[in-house]
This record gives structure tokens, sequence and C-alpha cells, in this order.
């Protein structure tokens, strides 16, 4: 069926549904709803009634906000985190997906200057190489977040009014798209506004982030692209510290607002030739013996902005270089 035609075999569906029984079902407050509705449809140009319907099919999910509270990346220190995913099964996964991917990901890697490893590593810490993708539906994890959440209502309001323009735009079902507790979707949980800007169809088709790894690719390539990625950059290096070292971390400070050589005069040395001015971040990545530390450079900073952990994104780092140590030993 050609895909331009299914919003409207959508629009009709939903509309043709009973008003009253869809409303006695629905969770949400019925002010909330009609504003938000009325909002979305003036400024985004879609049928209030549609916009209301699929509205009113939406389920709140209590547990998606007890989850909020309590993401992995605030409660777990770097060891208890990088255990979970530094595993050798993730690692000899990565490495079989990127042999079966090889030809598309060279391709992309070329094209956007993203080294297929990270790629390869993103996809294994989102989803596990899409093997686990979520199995809440988007519908009522951004609904939840958008009404029931005030401390991010904006912010998931928005990604919910983005999912509705997508959903009418791709011809994508609203009410069977699954995604993470967040409403990321996909292998590689782009939110509904990351997949508008950077999915990128590789076939003249809609981009489809859901199964066509070539679009995936590329779209996870031009994501790190367009926030910044510097092409054979560095990501982390190791940290030496001197005895009688005057540094101090904020951990939740992760601006580049440090320089290698101002480090050294406070004591820590940076691996690598590096220039003395290059702008870094003094990461404190905890250890059971210790403290540990590293430096994360501007590549740093782009993965962050997939995922806003140091953990995060130290972990993806390291999970990159453990599968292209296990693809260069085979």
């Amino acid at each position: 069926m050609p895909r331009s035609i299914l919003p409207a075999l959508f629009a009709l569906a939903l509309l043709a549904q009973p008003a009253a029984a869809i409303e006695a079902a629905a969770p949400f407050s019925h002010a909330q709803l009609t504003h938000f509705a009325s909002r979305v449809a003036r400024r985004d140009s879609l049928d209030r009634r549609w916009v209301l319907r699929v509205l009113r099919q939406a389920r709140a999910q209590p547990q998606i906000i007890d989850m909020m509270n309590r993401p992995a990346e605030h409660v777990l220190q770097w060891w208890q985190y990088r255990r979970i995913f530094l595993t050798p099964e993730r690692i000899a996964l990565g490495a079989q997906f990127w042999r079966e991917h090889r030809a598309a990901l060279e391709r992309t890697g070329a094209e956007w200057g993203v080294a297929p490893r990270y790629i390869v590593a993103i996809l294994g810490v989102e989803t596990y190489y899409g093997r686990r993708s979520g199995t809440y539906r988007v519908l009522d994890a951004l609904s939840t977040l958008a009404f029931d959440y005030p401390s991010r209502q904006r912010f998931f309001g928005k990604e919910l009014e983005q999912f509705l323009v997508l959903a009418h735009r791709d011809g994508l079902d609203p009410l069977t798209v699954k995604g993470s507790y967040a409403g990321a979707m996909g292998p590689m949980q782009f939110m509904p506004s990351a997949y508008l800007r950077y999915a990128v169809s590789t076939h003249g088709q809609p981009p489809d982030l859901f199964t066509d790894w070539d679009d995936i690719f590329a779209s996870v390539a031009n994501y790190l692209h367009g926030h910044g990625w510097q092409a054979d950059g560095p990501v982390l290096a190791p940290v030496t510290v001197e005895p009688g070292a005057t540094f101090q971390i904020d951990p939740n400070d992760l601006a580049l607002d440090r320089t290698i050589g101002g480090l050294a005069e406070q004591g820590a040395s940076i691996a690598g030739d590096f220039p003395g001015a290059t702008p870094v971040v003094l990461l404190l990545a905890e250890d059971q013996e210790g403290p540990v530390y590293r430096a994360g450079f501007r590549n740093f900073r782009v993965i962050l902005s997939y995922n806003d952990s140091a953990l995060y994104a130290m972990t993806v780092n390291d999970l990159a270089a453990a599968i292209a140590q296990r693809m260069s030993g085979q």
C-alpha cells in the first residue's frame, strides 16, 4: 500500500470510532486534551478531530514516572554502569552485527565522517543492536510525561506534538508505534523531534528508522555530524594525576571549559599528543579500587547530545573500542 495514503486511512479509522466510547476511557482530563489538540492543530496544520481522537486513546503509565525519577545514570557509579554494557556477549554481538552490515556501515562512515564503531556502539548501548527497542506505546509514554510529569512537561509536550506530526507525515499508526518509557523510538532510540530533524532516507522513500538499517546508520551519523562530530577526532583520553594535584571536579559540569595545558599546570597530565589549548572536560570514572580520571574532547560532548550522561558517553566510547579490537583480532 502506498505510504502516502496511510495518514488519511488512519484518520478515517479514528474518526469513525464513537466519540462517547473513547471519551469514557480517556485517562487524561478533557481540558488537557482539548487545549493540547487545538494548539497542535493550529500550529502544525493537522486535523483537530484526528489529533483529539488519537490523544483520547492514550493510556497513562504511572510506572514511567517512577523510572524517570530513578534513571540508572543517576544512581550507579561508573564501574557498576560499565559492567552492564561492557560484557563479552555485547561485544561479540557488536562485532557480528558490524560484519553483517559492513558495507553499509563503511559507506555511511565515509559519507558522514563517523567511524562505524561509534554507530555500532550507540546501537549496542541503546537497544542491544535493535533487539530491545521498547515495549511501551510511544503515545502512552509521551502523553503520560506531557500531562502527568510537571518538571518536564514542556519538553515532553513538544515531543508528543512532534510524534503526531511524524505519524501523520510518514503514515505511522500512532496507536501501535512502540518505544522506550521516555518515548524514544527504533533501534537508535530517536525522540520524535530528532526523527523529524535527522532521519535520512537512503532509498528515496520516507525514512524508515524502525527496520531499514541503511536509513538507521545514516540517521545516527547525521545526528552526530549535525551536533559537531569531528572525523577521526578523539573522544576520551586517560589522565595521570601527579602528587599534590590542585584540580577540582564538578561531576555535574560537562562543559569543555578546561584546556590540556591548564590541567597540566594543576597536576593532571592527559595522555596523547594534543595542543595545550585543546578544550576538554575532566571526568571522574569511579572504579572499585578508587577514582580514575579521564579527559573528554569535543566528540565526547557530541555523544552527550544523545544522552546527557558522562557514564553513557564513556560507555559508548569503551564499547566502540572493544568492538573494534574484537574485529581486528578476528
